[in-house]
Parts: C-alpha cells; structure tokens; sequence
C-alpha cells in the first residue's frame, strides 16, 4: 500500500503534509488510498473506452499447450515488464491466420493499459486505411496515431493499401520509430511485403520496424478449426 506521503504528492495537495497531526495523518491515509484508486480505475475505463479493444483477451486465456511452437519465452518478457515502452521497442507477429497472434497483441495492449495505466490503441490494418481515407482532417489523425504512447496495427497483410494509403502508414511508422513502441500482425513473412506495398515502401516500413525490433514467429494450426 502507498504510504501517506506518497499519497500527499500523487493528489497534489497544495498544503503541506508536515502540518498534519498523527492523528490527522491516519485518518486520511484510507481515504486518501481508495480515491487514488478510485481515480486509477476512472483513467483506465478511460483508456479503455478509447483504445479499441473490441474484446478484451487476456494472456492468461492464451492456449500455449495447442500450438506449442509459439515462443512463450520470447513473449512473457513483454508482459512482465514495461521497459520496452520506456525504451522503445517494435514487437512484430508473424504467422498464419488463426494461430493467436492478434490474441496475443490484444492481450499485450490490455495488459498494459490496465496493469501499467499506458494510453494504448489498437486497430486493424482496414479500419485504420478506412478511417484515413474518411477523415475530414487527415493530419489530426495521422499525428493521433504517431503519439499514441502504444499502437497496434493488426492484420497487416491482408488488405492492399494504394501508393497514398500506403505513405500515410509509412509516416505513421516512420514518425514513431526510436521514439514509441509499434506493434504489428501480419500473415506475411517481412520478404512477402512488397506483395502489399511497393518495394521501397516495404523495404522503408520494415527498416524502421526492425530497429530495436523483435519478430515473433507464430506457427501452429488454426484455434477456429480446433473443433
């Protein structure tokens, strides 16, 4: 539990903690700790609300045992931690569809909006061209998705962005890297994506992604045909 002055300091009262009497101090030490987390929980249904998380998937739901290839090794540090956020870097998941890679990306976002408090939004590949394409200011939402703390781009691979559509994704990647973290889904291996953009926007893209990136190869068979 936070102590009181801890609590002092993260409400920002503008009096000073000292001229409190013992007995004032632990009076308000309760009060003041279940309006911290009740202002937590306010932030995080805020965040919540505009993160994009359509449904909320945990990685302790996550079924390591059907597709026991994935590298849970390699994942568990990014749910443990959140130094790869203060120290960005790019997580990419590669594989076939249905293997649990947007499981494990929503996941990951879920994770860090309601365990560690960071604005994180996620958004499919589609969804987010489309939005683009019928934005009244593009530039707004083109620097929205270049500031968001965390961005998710699922389903990189599966529609075909034109030369405009394409750039505007480079920028947002190109205006985050070394600075924020990305992640990325994607039914493509990194050598296949010049069948979604042209070479140079691929070869730009993936430039960017693979500083201080990790790709995650998911192999397995499809959870929606487990049945």
């Amino acid at each position: 539990m936070i102590n009181l002055p801890e609590l002092w300091k993260l409400l920002k009262f503008a009096s000073d903690y000292n001229n409190l009497t013992q007995s004032q101090k632990e009076i308000l030490e309760p009060i003041l700790y279940e309006e911290l987390q009740a202002r937590e929980l306010k932030r995080i249904r805020y965040l919540m609300q505009r993160s994009g998380i359509k449904r909320i998937k945990r990685i302790e739901d996550f079924n390591w045992q059907f597709n026991p290839k994935i590298p849970r090794e390699k994942i568990m540090p990014f749910f443990s931690s959140d130094n790869w956020v203060d120290e960005p870097q790019n997580i990419i998941f590669i594989g076939p569809a249905g293997v649990g890679k947007s499981h494990l990306a929503d996941a990951l976002c879920y994770h860090m909006i309601t365990q560690h408090g960071i604005p994180t939004t996620r958004i499919t590949c589609f969804d987010l061209i489309e939005k683009l394409k019928k934005s009244r200011n593009k530039y707004n939402l083109l620097n929205y998705y270049s500031t968001v703390k965390i961005l998710c781009i699922d389903e990189l691979g599966y529609v075909f962005p034109n030369q405009d559509q394409a750039n505007d994704i480079f920028q947002i990647i190109s205006k985050r890297a070394e600075l924020l973290p990305t992640i990325i889904t994607s039914n493509l291996i990194p050598s296949d994506w010049g069948k979604i953009f042209e070479a140079a926007t691929a070869t730009a893209i993936l430039d960017r992604l693979s500083f201080k990136g990790t790709f995650i190869k998911c192999e397995g068979r499809s959870f929606r045909r487990k049945n």
